[in-house]
């Protein structure tokens, strides 16, 4: 399952680029064409809808990275991942888990789930 694990890896990768050109390239890599992203704040498909949710997060997160927290774990199409935001080197802002479902080598669907987020 290396391959999935790969792919987790570029998905992650997405969500730390900036700038919008590149990240759509990126997504209409990473995602089928009506891949779908869900969590408890954005329901989006397709390409183009799945960069612009992530641009508007990555706005209210500028200056900090995604990363994973350990491994993922994947099986037959199915991976699980947990990650973070934080500033470089410092205490996560937001803690997540998500479940990818893969279909022919891409992403068809992200499930999200917040485990730790700030105060409003």
């Amino acid at each position: 399952m290396s391959d999935l694990k790969e792919l987790v890896d570029r998905y992650i990768q997405i969500w730390n680029t900036p700038d919008d050109s590149a990240r759509r390239a990126l997504v209409a890599d990473v995602f089928t064409e009506d891949g779908a992203f869900v969590d408890p704040f954005m329901e989006v498909a397709g390409v183009d809808a799945i960069n612009a949710g992530i641009g508007a997060v990555l706005g209210q997160f500028a200056g900090l990275a995604l990363t994973l927290l350990g491994e993922v774990d994947a099986h037959h199409g199915i991976a699980r991942f947990r990650w973070q935001i934080a500033p470089e080197g410092g205490e996560s802002i937001v803690e997540g888990s998500d479940v990818a479902v893969a279909e022919e080598g891409k992403l068809k669907a992200v499930y999200g789930f917040i485990d730790k987020m700030p105060a409003a």
